[in-house]
């Protein structure tokens, strides 16, 4: 694991150039980031999901472990004739908001994403396709894999989908976004990168 700390995900997003929310006159304005792993093999969760947010001048941060990838079944049985929809790594402007994945609460893709296709059906992650497609259609939620526990195997979990391991996790991630909604607004940025991006 690299070392993720508010300072290292800051700089990361500063030499990216990207929007950094930094207002800190109430709590939870949140930065939700995405870290990739370079890991081709799938159906692991070896991502992560860092949220932080600044206070009255401190930084808080929580990191938890994801995929930010589609589990193995999918990339080997593809939803789309396309091919199995990778997000690609970038920041999302409004992408997401507190909405349902099937029947619980979870931010829902409201924004342009784009993904990648993977249309070879060869069970690696092809970060490398010339494939790529955008809109705000794609149904790409941040949610969790199993109701209670801890899920080991990523599976049918992500067909493209960012995806929480633990359930606690994803449970503590929706109260902090339903905080933030209150002064924030429930509307979020969702970016993501990759981890040789952090120095």
């Amino acid at each position: 694991m690299p070392l993720i700390t508010a300072e290292s995900i800051y700089n990361a997003l500063k030499r990216k150039n990207y929007k950094v929310f930094e207002k800190d006159n109430n709590p939870y304005n949140l930065n939700i980031i995405g870290i990739r792993n370079d890991n081709r093999q799938p159906n692991s969760f070896d991502d992560w999901i860092v949220v932080m947010w600044k206070y009255e001048g401190n930084w808080s941060i929580i990191v938890n472990e994801v995929t930010t990838d589609p589990g193995l079944y999918w990339l080997q049985h593809p939803q789309n004739p396309s091919g199995t929809a990778i997000l690609k790594e970038g920041q999302y402007s409004g992408s997401h908001k507190i909405g349902f994945h099937k029947n619980y609460k979870a931010l829902q893709q409201v924004g342009d994403l784009t993904v990648l296709r993977d249309y070879n059906l060869d069970g690696t992650l092809d970060y490398g396709t010339t494939k790529e497609e955008t809109g705000n259609y794609f149904g790409i939620n941040i949610h969790r894999a199993v109701y209670n526990g801890r899920s080991i195997t990523v599976d049918k979990w992500s067909a493209g989908c960012q995806v929480f391991a633990n359930s606690f996790d994803f449970d503590q991630f929706m109260l902090l976004c339903a905080e933030a909604a209150k002064y924030w607004g429930d509307v979020f940025t969702y970016t993501l990168i990759n981890v040789r991006d952090i120095k």
